[in-house]
């Protein structure tokens, strides 16, 4: 598609900022008005625009796409989301372990055991590691407990935790890349440590890095999208 506007503009509004094109707002894929909570998100979400060169890419609206989900699927049903979030919990990255003696469950234990004490510190959530792929249920409380946490995140946040997690595998990691002053490389060096330990074991493909670069491009962008919703205007 050809770039049809000329100005891109942060317009203010009642409930919110949002982008404007040649002095008209943006909605949503869904239609609504893409209204957003902070100065700071809307700014960034302008740049996304901006930015564009004679064709328009789609693949530069991450910021815009992740409002877009939001405010179309988020707050119009944040139930239903939170139930396709939670079960990153029940097959957390971190609890699924080589045998204890083994090289990569020293390594996994060494890496992931704080991760696990700071989240339970944190948000009182104890999950439960388990060596092998077969599936055991996690506590009950620690679920619950979980359940509470994301029923208190407001719908931008959810959202970007919506991907975080699913692009770690894990709900710890994802909750924990959305704290302030999360360190986003080292969180991503512990989600991807079983992908890396077979790197390291047969050898480095070039597509797969290439692939883990992406993705770990989509999870920072997802923190800021977290933090640029929560910024004080």
């Amino acid at each position: 598609m050809k770039r049809f506007y000329k100005q891109v503009t942060v317009a203010e509004a009642a409930d919110g900022f949002g982008v404007a094109l040649d002095g008209r707002r943006i909605k949503t894929v869904g239609g609504r008005q893409q209204t957003v909570p902070t100065r700071a998100l809307a700014e960034a979400m302008a740049a996304e625009w901006a930015a564009q060169g004679e064709t328009i890419d789609p693949a530069g609206f991450i910021l815009r796409d992740l409002a877009d989900y939001a405010i179309d699927v988020v707050a119009a049903g944040k139930p239903a989301v939170i139930a396709e979030t939670l079960p990153y919990a029940e097959t957390d990255t971190l609890c699924y372990r080589a045998e204890p003696d083994e090289a990569l469950g020293i390594r996994q234990r060494a890496e992931w055991d704080p991760l696990l004490a700071w989240a339970e510190a944190q948000w009182g959530v104890a999950l439960q590691p388990v060596a092998g792929v077969i599936h055991r249920p996690q506590p009950a409380e620690a679920l619950a407990n979980l359940r509470a946490r994301l029923e208190a995140l407001d719908a931008f946040v959810l959202a970007a935790l919506r991907n975080t997690a699913s692009l770690a595998a894990s709900l710890i990691v994802g909750l924990a890349a959305l704290e302030a002053e999360a360190d986003l490389t080292a969180l991503w060096a512990a989600a991807s440590l079983e992908e890396t330990w077979q790197a390291d074991l047969w050898g480095h493909d070039a597509e797969a890095a290439e692939r883990a670069e992406k993705r770990f491009a989509a999870f920072c962008a997802a923190a800021r999208f977290a933090a640029l919703a929560r910024q004080q205007n």
